[in-house]
């Protein structure tokens, strides 16, 4: 079976380097040769020059005779060329002439092979120098490569500290270890996130099956009236965790659509909506907006605001205040409350996050309300802070772009 000849272009493919190193050679290699070649031409031309006018001021001009036929030469004279004669005074500067001219030539034809020679051997060595010289270049990319290839999920905490210094490769591993600081991270906060998770889901499943045991054992109807609301609240509490999550979820997948949200309006609603939750504790709920139109989501933005009010509710003593401020493109949730330590503050918005320890009860908030707060947000291209009060509370600013 015979092959098909490759085509031209296939054939030329073939013949260019594959690899970055054997590119560079070439490349480098090419230059420093032409380099070569180009000062081995000046040379020439220059020793070529050199010669033309040292010796032309050396030797005197012969003057040629008329052209005529070798027959028809006259005595005295010597033939000069194939068609004019040279006097016969004048033979000794003719070949005094013909020795310069011939050792012009063989000077210039003597450097000429030299330079080739030389040429030759500057071609072997400006490869070899290209080679080593394109490994000392790319050695920091196999480092960074090797690194890459070594990491999982068990060993993000390795770095390529490149040694060196500064320019483009440092520059380039050292963005490569910035991000993988913030995979680590990435990676340990979703790892934390699916055990807080697992643990959350956990606790209303326990509650459910310790009242469904301890209910059921004894067939009484306050028993049965006391496991009923106990699983009511149970469910409540796995329905209000699921939507949170799903809520956490698609907000850190961005906003999908967009139209202008009257902020103010959806505050003043949202806020009356816990009018009946703080009458019930004595808090006292005061609003300020001011107009502001805001492009995003106006579900997300409701929960935004919902979640913020009621955090302030929820996490408030009998008799305290809560204040709703939206002035200028600010967003202010304060409210009283126990101190908060200023150390531990930022970390209310992280996930499963809790001023004070679980209590594993059903009706137990999830910890999830700040950081849907904090994704919502991000998503609108806001950024959401939170600030001790001096006096107790909370304060949580949302500041829109």
């Amino acid at each position: 079976m015979t092959r098909r000849p490759l085509p031209m272009t296939a054939m030329v493919r073939r013949l260019l380097p594959t690899t970055e190193r054997a590119r560079l050679t070439a490349l480098y290699g090419g230059l420093l040769l032409l380099a070569g070649g180009v000062l081995a031409g000046v040379i020439y031309a220059l020793v070529q020059d050199d010669l033309d006018a040292r010796f032309g001021r050396a030797v005197t001009p012969v003057p040629r005779g008329p052209r005529m036929n070798p027959d028809e030469v006259p005595p005295g004279s010597v033939r000069g060329d194939e068609y004019t004669v040279v006097p016969a005074n004048e033979v000794g500067e003719a070949a005094r002439t013909r020795t310069v001219a011939a050792l012009t030539a063989t000077t210039l034809s003597r450097l000429l092979t030299v330079s080739g020679v030389a040429l030759g051997v500057f071609a072997v060595l400006s490869l070899f120098l290209a080679w080593w010289m394109a490994g000392r270049v790319l050695r920091p990319v196999g480092v960074i490569t090797a690194t890459a290839r070594k990491l999982s999920g068990e060993n993000l905490h390795q770095r390529i500290d490149l040694k060196g210094p500064p320019g483009e490769l440092k520059a380039l591993a050292d963005t490569f270890d910035q991000m993988l600081g913030r995979l680590e991270q990435l990676v340990t906060a979703q790892q934390r996130f699916a055990a807080n998770a697992a643990h959350e889901l956990r606790t209303p499943l326990a509650v459910q099956r310790a009242a469904a045991e301890i209910g059921l054992a004894d067939a009484d109807p306050e028993r049965v009236a006391w496991i009923r609301a106990e699983l009511i609240k149970a469910a409540d509490s796995s329905e209000r965790l699921i939507e949170s999550l799903l809520l956490l979820a698609a907000t850190d997948q961005g906003v999908q659509r967009r139209e202008d949200v009257e902020m103010n309006e959806t505050v003043a609603v949202v806020t009356a909506g816990f009018s009946d939750e703080a009458r019930e504790r004595a808090i006292t709920v005061t609003t300020t907006v001011e107009p502001l139109r805001v492009p995003g989501d106006p579900v997300l933005l409701a929960h935004l605001v919902r979640n913020l009010v009621a955090n302030a509710v929820a996490y408030n003593h009998q008799g305290g205040r809560v204040r709703v401020q939206l002035t200028g493109r600010v967003l202010r949730v304060s409210n009283t409350g126990p101190e908060i330590p200023a150390d531990t503050v930022h970390r209310l918005f992280e996930p499963f996050r809790r001023l004070n320890e679980r209590t594993h009860t059903a009706g137990e908030g999830a910890g999830l309300g700040l950081s849907i707060v904090a994704s919502i947000a991000r998503a609108h291209g806001a950024e959401a802070t939170a600030d001790a009060n001096p006096d107790g509370g909370l304060s949580v600013s949302v500041r829109f772009p």
